[in-house]
């Protein structure tokens, strides 16, 4: 995969170079609706030759006038005929052209919305293949922006600049084939007029992406504080602690900052810009006046005078909008270039086919497992050797930051290990299928997601084949113990949660942690279970009554269990202690009191705010 070229000089290989994006833009349109495309192929083609027509059709009218007065003059008979004929046939092809050019507009505005939806399901799906550890990535979350943000409209732009440019060679050429009846010299004036502009504008062009490139982070920043500053699960922290005038201070120096790069480039792209394209003018009425004198001395005639006046300054108009668009391109090539380094971000490829383990009773296995996240000092995982029964739980304890969420991430194939296996059944996880070993692991985490969502929906999405199965959600609700509170609401199960949508209601945090809860139980076939704090916020009445009524549903099942709470954690078969990523300690509740080290120490410390 080619880098996108943001930091090299803008020489002659570099500039070519940008244009490979442009084959893959227009292969993408293609796909998008092959139709609309050859439509716009065709009255392109058509908008390039009609001016050149009506422009030769004007010269007859001229023509035809002087000879028509000629004619009144020396017999006062009305000879007007001919001239209307031309008259009507130049309207028919003016006609013609605004017919072309409204097409035009119409295959554009269809396509640029099939298109950035298009783009935008490319960005989707490929970030479905990616890995966890990418997305925490600063670096690559910089780069998945800068492809949302600009790559949705660029494909189209660089395909209605790639048509333009067709468009307006055509009619150059035609309008060459006319004007060099009268000079060779005109038409290579009328070329080289607009280059100076078009080399400003290239220039600037790169600088400018340059600018947007290297300020990724500053605009990160922007949309977190918009984000903070706006979102209702902030807003009470803000208000609470006054955040509001400090965060928006930043925010405004932040964009002043950019603001005032912005500016500077701007002016000088403007500045170099209009004294380039004042030569572009001198250039033209310096060929005006050369045409004005040939026909005083009698060297053409008036129609032909008419005529190449403005096949001239629509030539020029046509070399301006060429020029013009190869820019365009130039820049839009360079946008892409986040767009197609995103999509072809390398994916590492997970090829297990296996939808069963040799040795079912096995369970699960950790051997020697150590991962360490992408720009960590050290391991988040080291060397962890653990094993899971069927039909038995583990329970892992530790510090914040010891690594407990690091294992479930681990075991649910989220990241692979830097070294060390996991097996299951007998067989390493990279070896299953995906979605043979994902079927039979349902997870919450700690940090579950509150769908905006129907409450039944919020429940579903823990098996989504079953997502829309109303008995389900009741079923998992009951197991869940969120069945009680969600018959009081509204709609019940068809209520409506959140803020964002109207009359969306909003839980209690141990509320929606049983709606958690309950998705877990959405997957029937689920043989692991793993539970990331799933009480934290309840109570410990219904902590207890939750987890009485859970091991009763999930005798036959491997549970995996991260809690704080020891009253929860000493009913595991087997207590894992985590230290720094290393397991410092594993055994039973009695085993571990009665080594009397850390877990131990843990226990008592919780116990005497009990006291």
């Amino acid at each position: 995969m080619q880098k996108p070229l943001i930091n090299e000089p803008v020489s002659l290989e570099n500039y070519l170079g940008v244009f490979q994006y442009s084959r893959k833009a227009i292969g993408l349109v293609w796909s998008t609706h092959k139709r609309l495309t050859i439509a716009l192929a065709l009255l392109t083609l058509v908008a390039g030759i009609l001016p050149a027509a009506v422009a030769f059709v004007g010269k007859l009218i001229v023509d035809a006038v002087v000879s028509a007065i000629a004619v009144y003059q020396g017999t006062e008979e009305l000879v007007f005929a001919q001239v209307l004929i031309f008259v009507i046939l130049e309207g028919v092809l003016v006609a013609a052209v605004a017919g072309a050019q409204r097409g035009i507009d119409f295959c554009q505005s269809l396509l640029r919305v099939l298109l950035s939806q298009r783009v935008n399901i490319l960005i989707v799906e490929k970030a479905l293949t990616l890995e966890l550890s990418q997305f925490e990535d600063s670096e690559f979350y910089d780069k998945l922006n800068r492809a949302r943000r600009q790559a949705s409209s660029r494909p189209l732009s660089l395909v209605n600049r790639t048509f333009g440019l067709a468009q307006n060679s055509i009619s150059l050429a035609s309008f060459a084939g006319l004007l060099v009846q009268y000079s060779p010299w005109a038409v290579l004036v009328l070329v080289a007029a607009g280059l100076p502009a078009f080399l400003a504008e290239t220039r600037f062009s790169g600088e400018r992406f340059r600018v947007f490139h290297w300020r990724s982070v500053e605009r990160r920043i922007l949309n977190y504080l918009e984000i903070v500053l706006t979102r209702e699960d902030h807003v009470k922290e803000v208000q609470l602690f006054r955040l509001g005038p400090e965060l928006l201070r930043r925010y405004r120096d932040i964009f002043k900052q950019l603001y005032d790069e912005e500016r500077r480039l701007t002016i000088r792209r403007d500045v170099w810009g209009f004294g380039l394209g004042l030569l572009g003018n001198i250039a033209f009425y310096g060929t005006y006046g050369w045409i004005a004198v040939s026909t005083i001395v009698g060297q053409i005639t008036l129609g032909q005078m008419t005529m190449y006046l403005l096949v001239f300054k629509q030539g020029q108009s046509a070399v301006s909008a060429m020029l013009s668009a190869i820019g365009g391109m130039y820049e839009d090539n360079l946008y892409l270039s986040n767009l197609f380094a995103y999509l072809e971000q390398p994916v590492a490829a997970w090829e297990g086919e296996a939808t069963d383990g040799p040795i079912v009773e096995d369970g699960l296995r950790f051997e020697r497992v150590s991962f360490t996240y992408p720009g960590a000092n050290r391991p988040a995982v080291q060397d962890v050797t653990l094993h899971i029964e069927p039909g038995k739980s583990l329970a892992i304890v530790g510090l914040n930051g010891s690594g407990k969420t690091t294992l479930i991430k681990l075991l649910a194939g989220l990241y692979q290990p830097d070294s060390g296996e996991i097996r299951y059944q007998g067989l390493e996880l990279s070896k299953w299928e995906p979605d043979a070993i994902r079927r039979r692991i349902s997870v919450i985490f700690q940090d579950f997601i509150r769908y905006q969502l129907r409450v039944g929906e919020n429940i579903g999405v823990g098996d989504v084949d079953m997502l829309d199965h109303k008995e389900r959600w009741k079923e998992a609700a009951r197991k869940g113990k969120a069945a009680d509170f969600v018959d009081t609401l509204p709609d019940g199960y068809e209520t409506q949660l959140g803020r964002w949508f109207h009359d969306g209601q909003e839980l209690s945090s141990g509320q929606w942690q049983r709606i958690a809860l309950s998705r877990v139980f959405m997957r029937n076939d689920a043989e692991i279970l793993v539970l990331d704090e799933p009480t934290a916020s309840m109570d410990a009445e219904t902590e207890t009554e939750i987890f009485d009524h859970f091991q009763s549903l999930t005798e036959d099942k491997m549970v995996v269990l991260i809690s704080h709470r020891f009253s929860t954690v000493r009913r595991a078969d087997t207590i894992v202690v985590l230290n720094k990523g290393r397991v410092i300690e594993k055994g039973s509740h009695e085993e571990l009191m009665t080594l009397n080290e850390e877990y131990a120490r843990l226990f008592e410390l919780q116990a005497k705010g009990y006291r």
